[in-house]
């Protein structure tokens, strides 16, 4: 611990600081495309991949708000930093997804092990732990895209090669078969908001 405290520098002149905002920006960002991606996907009445996006958004929030309190001593003050954002703009879902999966995996495999090797080197532990775990979830939300992408690819979205459990994400009719139903016979909702039981609350991207 005491060779740690000798390593620290002061956060106002740390790189860590700058990547702490960079950080911020670019989860506030990705909040931003995957809420305009939830908009496209209801537009085309996909609301699972609607769904999709808009809970991993609410995640990004939380992980932007995570990096921003560890700015908190440097409330009232302006840092500028630089920085590469992507532009991703697409009619295709799939492909929308694909985007939104290749910048979690950028995130996960390099942009925050980085800057949890830097504020682990710069004698903030704190800062470095919740780089490390956010890299972690975010190659999660990286499966979780790469999944329901293939499934859009490949038109198996309401279609299993086997029985399966569906759920309808209005009202929660559960039933099994080896397609979603064409609409719920509880609440008359289209197909689109039926689900495959074992990615109900989209919790589980391995299920097959």
């Amino acid at each position: 611990m005491e060779g740690e405290r000798q390593m620290a520098v002061d956060f106002r002149n740390s790189e860590t600081k700058d990547n702490l905002m960079r950080a911020f920006a670019g989860e506030s960002q990705a909040r931003n495309r995957y809420t305009f991606g939830a908009g496209q996907a209801k537009r085309e009445k996909q609301e699972v991949i609607s769904r999709v996006f808009l809970y991993t958004a609410e995640q990004e929030k939380e992980h932007a708000e995570i990096f921003y309190k560890h700015l908190k001593e440097l409330a009232g003050e302006t840092i500028h930093v630089d920085g590469g954002y992507p532009v991703d703009l697409t009619e295709n879902l799939a492909e929308l997804l694909r985007m939104a999966q290749h910048n979690e995996y950028e995130e996960h495999d390099d942009v925050y092990k980085k800057f949890g090797d830097k504020a682990k080197e710069e004698g903030f532990d704190d800062v470095a732990r919740s780089f490390y775990n956010i890299a972690e979830i975010e190659k999660f939300h990286g499966d979780r895209f790469g999944r329901f992408a293939e499934y859009l690819e490949q038109n198996r979205l309401y279609v299993s090669d086997v029985k399966c459990g569906w759920i309808c994400l209005n009202c929660g009719y559960i039933c099994e078969s080896d397609q979603a139903p064409k609409r719920c016979p509880v609440c008359d909702h289209d197909q689109g908001y039926f689900i495959r039981l074992e990615l109900s609350p989209f919790a589980d991207s391995t299920g097959k």
